[in-house]
């Protein structure tokens, strides 16, 4: 099992150091992706992506989260099922890449997946890690999951729910 998620999560690293998604429209006619992608694709699309500068902006992570995300070695991994299509992720994707960026992690250590509302996918990624809602963050640890946060988590502090699982 463990060499299971090793070898998805490098086959995942690779797939999203490529780029490789689709461009469809979504049923009110906004611009979806599907598939692998980077942070940077949806920085750099201002006008079907708005929500992520404009949410990135308005977030300061608190001191205490960026340590303890900052603390992890590169053993720590994470993958990221969302949808460019829902509100939910509109809020925690910037959010969670700017932890991230201020923690200094490797971009190279997330794997971000794009999902249509279906939640399905050809090579089967959100069925294989019981992806249900998005947004979904699952942190692994040589390749293991440690634990995962699930829309804006239980309390509504996905952010706080992120770093405990750290704990």
């Amino acid at each position: 099992m463990k060499f299971f998620f090793l070898l998805l999560l490098t086959t995942c690293s690779i797939c999203s150091t490529a780029q490789q998604f689709e461009t469809t429209k979504d049923r009110t006619g906004r611009k979806m992706l599907k598939g692998f992608v980077t942070d940077s694709v949806l920085r750099a699309d201002s006008a079907a992506f708005k929500w992520y500068v404009d949410n990135e902006k308005v977030y300061v992570p608190a001191d205490s989260i960026i340590n303890k995300f900052s603390a992890q070695d590169s053993s720590v991994s994470f993958m990221v099922f969302f949808g460019t299509w829902c509100p939910d992720s509109h809020y925690v994707i910037p959010r969670f890449y700017k932890i991230t960026h201020q923690a200094n992690i490797d971009p190279r250590r997330i794997t971000l997946f794009a999902l249509d509302r279906t939640k399905n996918d050809a090579a089967h990624f959100a069925a294989n890690f019981n992806v249900q809602h998005v947004p979904t963050i699952i942190i692994l640890k040589n390749g293991k999951e440690m634990g995962r946060v699930v829309e804006y988590g239980k309390s509504g502090r996905f952010d706080e729910e992120l770093a405990a699982v750290f704990n």
